[in-house]
């Protein structure tokens, strides 16, 4: 049983500071990135969700670069495209210390 308590005390210790390192990441290394243009990638963004495909024949970096905020930042379940830009605008504008 001590075994037991051990392992699962040794994995909740491991998760918690896997998650809390990918939180770290996002605030102090990824998010950041968006400083510079944030008005383009938020407009991106919205491209890559609501057409069916995004970017043809345009360079395909930014549009890497916006589906990576796609990524730290999911839309949530049934949310509006207008909502969804807003909050990515405001997220930008705590990681950037300026407002969009």
């Amino acid at each position: 049983m001590l075994r037991i308590v051990v392992i699962f005390g040794l994995t909740a210790v491991i998760m918690m500071f896997v998650f809390n390192s990918v939180d770290w990441y996002s605030k102090r290394a990824a998010m950041p990135r968006y400083c510079e243009n944030p008005v383009k990638i938020v407009d991106i963004v919205e491209e890559i969700l609501t057409t069916e495909k995004p970017g043809d024949g345009k360079e395909r970096r930014p549009y890497i670069v916006a589906a990576k905020l796609i990524f730290l930042v999911p839309r949530k379940a049934d949310e509006p495209i207008d909502t969804y830009k807003q909050r990515l605008r405001d997220k930008i504008s705590d990681s950037c210390g300026t407002r969009y």
